[in-house]
């Protein structure tokens, strides 16, 4: 395996179901925000994005979004609607950020998946902190 491969790949953030993760024995699913679950351009959590945290959650999976992104008031005016804790300035593929919030919700590796867009920040990361890669599409190109 190379570190700038994928473990996996889907078109969207939709398609990482449920049964996927519980199948994959994922307890934490750390995710992207800019362009991975939303766009740039949407101020407030899609429909689609609300229902499909609300299923991972039900199923027993923790989320929590690990972001470059730095504008700490525009994340939190994001994630607390959708009561889903949030990292800025995680300066991926830096793996610190991912490391801590795997100690902090109390998962190992193994049991965690770094859910992304990009190879050059999100897939290193994930291999640089020892976790699963799953990449998605540039959302910008799929809406």
């Amino acid at each position: 395996m190379t570190i700038f491969k994928a473990d996996k790949k889907f078109e969207r953030f939709e398609d990482v179901t449920p049964e996927i993760l519980k199948k994959e024995n994922v307890k934490l699913l750390l995710c992207d925000l800019d362009n991975t679950l939303r766009l740039h351009s949407e101020k407030e959590p899609a429909e689609e994005l609300r229902k499909w945290i609300k299923a991972c959650k039900k199923a027993g999976v923790k989320i929590a979004i690990v972001s470059n992104n730095g504008r700490k008031k525009m994340m939190l005016e994001f994630c607390e609607p959708i009561d889903v804790p949030c990292v800025w300035w995680a300066w991926k593929p830096r793996s610190t950020k991912l490391t801590e919030a795997m100690k902090e919700h109390g998962v190992k590796p193994a049991e965690t998946v770094m859910l992304g867009d990009k190879w050059t920040t999100d897939v290193l990361a994930a291999h640089f902190a020892g976790v699963r890669a799953w990449k998605v599409e540039h959302r910008k190109y799929i809406v």
